[in-house]
């Protein structure tokens, strides 16, 4: 394993607002592979939603924002393939006309990761000591896996949970229809996806769904919960962190 790092954790805002214990998760986690880590207090959103709403005036001054909050660390981590995507790859392109600024945005970038995929690629974890006696099924979110190439990451660690049984889900690559604002915009379509993943979920017959993005998760865990599901879902730091016995599965958003 590599030697010790200073990380910072960008916690995002779903996390924050709906399920803090993902971050206590990841921080465990981080430790756990030799870093130490800080959470930036004058971190904000990451201006993803602006950014999606073509809000680029918006984008840009929270970016500049969360440049500043992690200036100076080793690396920059997220326990969301949404979030981390968009200062990897979105900051760079919002400040291609700004070459001060894109040169910050650029070197911030190379400093951040998705939390598993830090794991695995960064810090050679190759195994956790988690223990979770369930049959459970993976759902590949979108920016992880698309932006970032997050796939093998999670299983490869998953594999290593005692007792926890992985079995593949058909479809495990296509969006669960939450997309952001996407969900908002074309609710229609968005139901219908959602619809479509939780049928495909309930098929595997798992007791558990798992993902390393908490907004596909709370859109699943609402659609499964309105299909009377008992189906647990989790975001996949809570299992290898070994926290489930300590926090209860991820319930539907209160209307």
């Amino acid at each position: 394993m590599p030697g010790p790092a200073r990380v910072a954790l960008l916690v995002t805002c779903l996390v924050d607002l709906f399920r803090p214990s993902v971050g206590f998760a990841a921080v465990k986690l981080l430790e756990q592979a030799g870093c130490t880590v800080e959470v930036p207090r004058a971190q904000t959103c990451c201006g993803q939603p602006a950014y999606n709403s073509g809000d680029r005036a918006d984008a840009k001054a929270i970016a500049r924002q969360v440049i500043a909050a992690f200036a100076g660390y080793d690396y920059v981590v997220a326990p969301s393939g949404s979030c981390a995507g968009m200062v990897k790859l979105h900051y760079p392109e919002l400040f291609a006309d700004e070459p001060p600024s894109l040169a910050r945005a650029q070197e911030l970038a190379a400093r951040t990761h998705e939390l598993v995929s830090f794991l695995v690629d960064v810090r050679g974890l190759d195994s956790v000591a988690a223990r979770w006696q369930r049959t459970a099924t993976y759902h590949d979110a979108c920016s992880g896996l698309r932006e970032l190439g997050v796939k093998q990451q999670p299983r490869r660690l998953l594999a290593s949970v005692d007792g926890l049984t992985l079995t593949e889900l058909p479809g495990a690559e296509v969006c669960c229809g939450f997309g952001g604002t996407f969900c908002i915009k074309y609710p229609e379509i968005s139901d219908k996806m959602v619809t479509d993943k939780a049928a495909d979920i309930t098929a595997t017959g798992a007791d558990a769904v798992l993902a390393g993005d908490l907004g596909c998760l709370l859109n699943i865990a609402g659609k499964l919960s309105r299909r009377g599901s008992r189906v647990e879902v989790r975001h996949v730091a809570e299992v290898l962190a070994d926290m489930t016995g300590e926090v209860p599965a991820i319930a539907a958003p209160a209307p």
